[in-house]
């Protein structure tokens, strides 16, 4: 390996704790050369990228990457936090002891680079500034290219990110090793992946994978399991798995800012992205923040709960994003955003991509067309009605690509917070929209957030699968301890955010019709739930909390049968009690649950069984 020192030098790369950090993994991992990485290395790392046959073309300043197909989603059951302490242990958290976890990656990892450039990429997950940035700064150590190009996406890359550190020891350790893709047993009994965030030595060490999550180490590793854990440790925020959007009067010129959590497939990005109804238009504007990760933390000056998007751009599901679902998604992917693809089909002669839902119907002329393992879709049979593009594929690009993206979106100081509404997807019992006024009832239906996924697998009817917060796969701490922090802090604030719980897909028991429109119309709700925290309306109170009346809805230009309206303004009170036991049951794994949870559930349940 060439000359390391002279090489950091070169880069201008001074902190010696930064260059201690690398010299140690360079030599672990064998890597032949180390190149530092700024932001202003994109175009360049992109043109090599082309060059080495890592990334295609298309169209104009836009790219197609297709990873191992083994390889094309995060791996949860091999993602583990590791701590020194066995109370960090939670029942989502995979805990393992840091003992055992490092001695164990760093065989994996030893030799594994031989032959390869390993980049040393310096980041910030926050606006510089940002009362959270001695929690923000990390290095992350890879040896792919494509990884360094979607970490320049996703976050602020550059050395001075890490020179200038207050106490220069003060940044998150991130080494990601690809590994022999081909020969690694994925979802074997032999399977040699492991993705593990040592959260009390910030230290997080991912091997087996070249695919987002697994190997962005910035974005959940550090973004969520890791700053969940320096939040909790710091006792000064939270690191949530939420959507952040501001809602802007025009009118009136105030503007509100609304953060929330929604489990997989409940419609958190589109909500995130989405522009208001043509009908509210001229009236309300929507802005983007960000569709996956928020920090919170309560100003110590205003007293204020404030929040702020940590990552800098957007690793959004391909799937179904379309003119109606996602105007702005697809806006932001335009040519010459620099967007990148993943596992999208691909034509390489014209430059063109597809998935399933971008278009009704798939391009006709299949010649030059390739789908997502790279087989041509010429070669197809008739009867093969296999996807075009992998369910889990992706679109990269960054935050100031997307049309509605906030003007302040990068400011040090974050926005104030408003609402935390949470989002589930299911056919019924949960209306189009509740809204809590009490922290700890909030908090407590925050940590019974569920889906509709597998309850006809578990053979309950009924059964959601609960997503704390929508924070499931995140948990770096035991849930317990979870609950106490997010009351602690939430608490803490002068003025309370009020909370809601929204679903826009309940459906006719009969047809299966949706009874809500959803998309651009789920504005609707939310500037109810604004109105009411603001007292200009009332709502009707219920024991699950204060539902909209069809009156205070503000349905102009829409057209919704009365019969609809009516149900997704209606509480299942037997349904409801039967969901009450199933929390119930939830609740009781987790050791060092608050005692204001609890009280929340039982007051809760009280209401129900006393309500008409």
């Amino acid at each position: 390996m060439a000359d390391l020192e002279a090489v950091l030098d070169e880069a201008g790369l001074t902190n010696p704790r930064v260059r201690e950090f690398v010299k140690e993994y360079a030599e672990l991992t064998g890597a032949e050369h180390v190149e530092v990485v700024n932001a202003s290395d994109d175009a360049r790392l992109l043109e090599e990228a082309v060059a080495a046959g890592e990334l295609q073309r298309a169209g104009e300043g836009r790219y197609y990457s297709r990873s191992y197909y083994k390889d094309t989603a995060r791996s949860e059951e091999r993602t583990i936090v590791a701590t020194n302490d066995e109370k960090d242990r939670g029942v989502y958290n995979n805990w393992r002891p840091a003992s055992e976890m490092k001695p164990m990656l760093h065989d994996r990892m030893r030799g594994a680079s031989e032959g390869k450039t390993m980049y040393v990429i310096p980041y910030l997950m926050s606006p510089p500034g940002n009362p959270l940035e001695p929690w923000a700064a990390g290095v992350e150590l890879t040896d792919t290219r494509t990884v360094v190009l979607h970490m320049i996406r996703m976050a602020r890359v550059g050395v001075q990110f890490v020179n200038d550190l207050e106490d220069p020891d003060s940044f998150v350790r991130a080494v990601h090793v690809t590994g022999d893709l081909e020969n690694l047993g994925q979802g074997t009994p032999d399977d040699q992946r492991y993705f593990v965030t040592v959260a009390d030595e910030r230290t997080i060490l991912h091997f087996g994978s070249s695919y987002g999550g697994n190997a962005l180490l910035g974005k959940i590793a550090h973004g969520l399991r890791q700053g969940a854990y320096d939040g909790w440790a710091s006792r000064k925020f939270l690191a949530e798995q939420y959507m952040l959007i501001g809602i802007h009067d025009k009118e009136t010129g105030k503007t509100w800012h609304v953060c929330g959590g929604f489990p997989s497939a409940s419609g958190k990005t589109n909500l995130a992205m989405m522009a208001a109804p043509d009908a509210l238009g001229d009236r309300y504007h929507v802005s983007f923040y960000g569709d996956d990760i928020a920090w919170l933390w309560v100003d110590e000056q205003s007293g204020r709960l404030m929040g702020m998007n940590p990552e800098y751009g957007v690793f959004g599901v391909a799937k179904d994003t379309n003119e109606t679902t996602n105007p702005n998604a697809l806006a932001s992917i335009d040519e010459g955003s620099r967007a990148i693809f993943t596992n999208v089909a691909h034509n390489p002669t014209t430059g063109e991509v597809w998935w399933e839902g971008k278009s009704p119907k798939p391009p006709t002329d299949v010649k030059g067309w390739l789908d997502w393992t790279g087989a041509p879709l010429a070669d197809r049979k008739d009867n093969d009605t296999a996807a075009w593009a992998h369910p889990n594929s992706r679109f990269t690009t960054t935050l100031a690509n997307v049309p509605n993206i906030a003007p302040d979106y990068d400011v040090p100081a974050g926005v104030p917070i408003d609402a935390i509404i949470f989002g589930g997807r299911t056919s019924d019992r949960e209306p189009l929209i509740r809204a809590i006024t009490d922290l700890a009832e909030g908090v407590y239906d925050g940590l019974t957030l569920g889906a509709e996924a597998t309850f006809a697998a578990e053979g309950v009817d009924g059964q959601l699968r609960y997503d704390p917060m929508s924070n499931r796969p995140f948990m770096a701490y035991g849930e317990g301890d979870y609950a106490r922090h997010y009351l602690d802090v939430v608490g803490a604030a002068k003025e309370q955010p009020i909370f809601a719980h929204v679903n826009w897909f309940q459906k006719d028991p009969d047809d299966g019709h949706f009874l809500w429109p959803g998309y651009r119309d789920n504005l609707r709700p939310l500037l109810w739930l604004l109105q009411l925290k603001n007292g200009e309306v009332e709502g009707r109170r219920t024991a699950v909390g204060i539902i909209p009346t069809e009156e205070e809805l503000d349905l102009a230009g829409m057209d919704v049968p009365a019969a609809d309206l009516q149900r997704i303004l209606t509480i299942d009170k037997e349904r409801w009690q039967q969901e009450m036991g199933f929390r119930e049951e939830h609740l009781a794994q987790f050791d060092r649950m608050p005692e204001e949870i609890w009280e929340a559930h039982r007051r809760v349940a009280a209401d129900l069984d006393a309500e008409d």
